[in-house]
């Protein structure tokens, strides 16, 4: 079977695939135009986010059989359509699971010691030590939107600060060891801590507004490592302002296109220039589940299971 690759990823995506007799083609480079002449000849694609996988494109792909995103999700591929024309889609979250928990739990503990706002203040000759004092992940409550891997991931990482962690999720029955399922109203009167870990879908997209955030008994922290548009940003601004948000630790943006997407290639929004200037704000360029370990992993989790079902 021919598998066409529309971007770079580990060499042990396609070595795997060549070994079990898949013949690997590579196109970094080209329009999504001039892909659309040539899909008809594919048995399976592989993609991260070059481009939107639409109807129209999955119609063209007369051949395709299977589709891998090296990734966690799949909301760039138009999944009824794929579903409609028997064309497998996997996914990888298993790949960045670890790497998305210990990068919430980077941000939650910066934001807990000020780190980045005294690094600065240290190199600009401030030696600020009550001003910069920290608080304690001990004793504190995390509550966490979404139980998949990298929920489950960020739990596993907290069970050793003797805090208490629980979580809202649309599943019911799936709490384990490392956290306890509430429904959303006591999650939002518990938490000390909101972490995000939810897809990009219709219930999640402005997810984050003032409305949800006003329903919080106490001011708390956000940590998004999830998708960008679950957050409306001027909302979270406004929070941040007033207190209600102590801090934020922001690896995406409502503002991204899709995902890895420049956010300078445009007009900046003026919330954007706001949270720009806040130091108790951490932000990061969508790369919570982007480390060296990762990309082997993400690889070799997508050759696997096309291997593995093909």
């Amino acid at each position: 079977m021919k598998v066409l690759h529309l971007d770079s990823n580990h060499d042990i995506l396609a070595t795997m695939l060549e070994d079990a007799g898949y013949t690997n083609h590579h196109d970094y480079t080209s329009s999504k135009e001039n892909i659309l002449k040539v899909i008809s000849d594919y048995d399976g694609l592989i993609v991260r986010s070059r481009f939107p996988i639409d109807k129209d494109f999955l119609k063209a792909a007369i051949k395709l059989k299977f589709l891998g995103r090296v990734g966690a999700g799949l909301e760039n591929i138009d999944l009824d359509v794929a579903r409609e024309l028997n064309i497998a889609c996997y996914n990888a979250p298993e790949g960045n699971r670890n790497a998305v928990g210990e990068h919430a739990l980077g941000m939650l503990l910066s934001l807990f010691n000020h780190m980045n706002r005294a690094d600065q203040q240290v190199r600009n000759g401030k030696w600020l030590r009550e001003e910069n004092r920290g608080i304690e992940l001990e004793g504190k409550t995390v509550g966490l939107i979404g139980y998949g891997n990298m929920g489950k991931s960020f739990a596993r990482k907290l069970s050793g600060f003797d805090c208490k962690v629980i979580f809202y999720d649309l599943i019911k029955g799936i709490e384990d060891e490392n956290a306890t399922q509430v429904p959303l109203k006591e999650l939002q009167s518990q938490a000390d801590v909101l972490s995000l870990h939810t897809p990009q879908t219709d219930l999640t997209t402005g997810m984050v507004n003032k409305e949800f955030i006003a329903g919080f008994k106490k001011p708390f922290y956000l940590i998004n490592t999830a998708r960008g548009k679950s957050v409306i940003i001027a909302d979270l601004v406004n929070a941040l302002e007033l207190g209600k948000i102590k801090g934020a630790g922001l690896d995406v943006l409502e503002y991204e296109k899709s995902s890895f997407t420049s956010l300078f290639d445009s007009e900046m929004p003026l919330p954007f220039k706001k949270l720009l200037k806040m130091d108790n704000v951490l932000l990061s360029p969508h790369v919570a589940g982007w480390t060296v370990e990762s990309k082997y992993k993400l690889a070799h989790v997508i050759a696997s299971k096309i291997i593995k079902n093909h």
